[in-house]
């Protein structure tokens, strides 16, 4: 076996361990749960593990994880084709292990653009500077997106104050819809994390959704579009849908040379997924940019950076209690 063959079964192992630990996690007695089907997945050439590559000629885009690994990747690289197409660049999907994150892998340069909400932008830009590139435009045409509170269906739960005393689930600690608007959400009702009974952080929307439908925890704070999907299936009842904040997009690492930036900025904002560009892409509709994207400015970002200093979000440490 050559060394071409054993680095591509190492990065086939890698995968697979990380998405059978996500499937472990996502189990439970219910009947009704949601689980991850791991006969639907990528083929391993297509999904690149964090340090895959050195190739400086490749771009490297990460992607904070929104459902999980098969879903993102199969969503996104139909995407970087078309990037490759309007840029004429040779762009590479890159996969975060569970023991990194988006943040770092940014800010570092471990990839060189990332798709990121904006909890992930604060943290990222407040320890390395970062540049937002674009912001994902809504089934409305609009730059920004919601926050929902879920419970079980048939939960006593009916307001945020009864989540006084209750076990919560986040989804990644870096992600805004699932925990910083939460948190928000959480504050603007007199509640902090001292006055749930517990809570934790289950790495991913898909995985909070599946935490709450199996009745591991009270309630949850997700992101809105899978959410309300998940709510009209029945599988999960909203109890409360947060204001409007900026929405995900892509940013960059501050090294990437300014041609290249121009380049795929301008790429970004002439993607039309609902038109010309519609060909090849997969549920394309279920991103947080299903109409596209919009020029991005730091100043969007002034309102939850305020909630973020005060809510302690931008603090290295988080304290999960069990």
């Amino acid at each position: 076996m050559n060394n071409k063959d054993m680095k591509d079964q190492l990065v086939l192992f890698t995968i697979l361990l990380t998405l059978a630990g996500l499937l472990i996690s996502s189990c439970s007695n219910r009947e009704d749960r949601l689980e991850i089907d791991l006969d639907d997945c990528v083929e391993d050439r297509e999904l690149s593990v964090n340090s895959a590559s050195s190739d400086t000629e490749v771009l490297r885009i990460g992607f904070d994880l929104r459902s999980n690994p098969q879903e993102d990747a199969r969503q996104y690289l139909p995407f970087l084709e078309y990037l490759e197409k309007a840029t004429g660049y040779t762009f590479e999907l890159v996969f975060t292990p569970g023991n990194s994150r988006i943040v770092d892998d940014l800010g570092t340069g471990a990839v060189q653009f990332a798709f990121i909400g904006a909890g992930s932008y604060i943290q990222v830009y407040s320890k390395y500077g970062v540049i937002p590139l674009v912001h994902g435009l809504n089934a409305q045409g609009e730059a920004r997106y919601q926050s929902v509170i879920i419970v079980p269906p048939d939960s006593p739960i009916r307001n945020i104050e009864d989540l006084r005393g209750k076990h919560f689930a986040f989804g990644s600690v870096t992600s805004t819809q699932g925990h910083l608007i939460p948190r928000i959400i959480l504050a603007e009702h007199g509640l902090t994390l001292d006055d749930l009974a517990a809570y934790d952080y289950t790495g991913s929307h898909q995985n909070c959704a599946n935490a709450v439908s199996a009745g591991r925890f009270d309630a949850g704070g997700m992101q809105d579009i899978l959410g309300m999907e998940l709510a009209a299936d029945g599988l999960l009842r909203i109890i409360y849908t947060s204001r409007y904040y900026p929405s995900s997009g892509i940013a960059a690492n501050i090294e990437v040379p300014a041609d290249i930036l121009v380049k795929v900025q301008q790429a970004l904002l002439d993607f039309d997924p609902q038109g010309r560009d519609s060909s090849g892409l997969y549920n394309w509709d279920m991103t947080e940019m299903p109409n596209g994207f919009v020029e991005a400015d730091e100043d969007d970002y002034a309102g939850l950076l305020e909630w973020a200093l005060v809510l302690g979000f931008l603090s290295d440490e988080h304290n999960v209690r069990p």
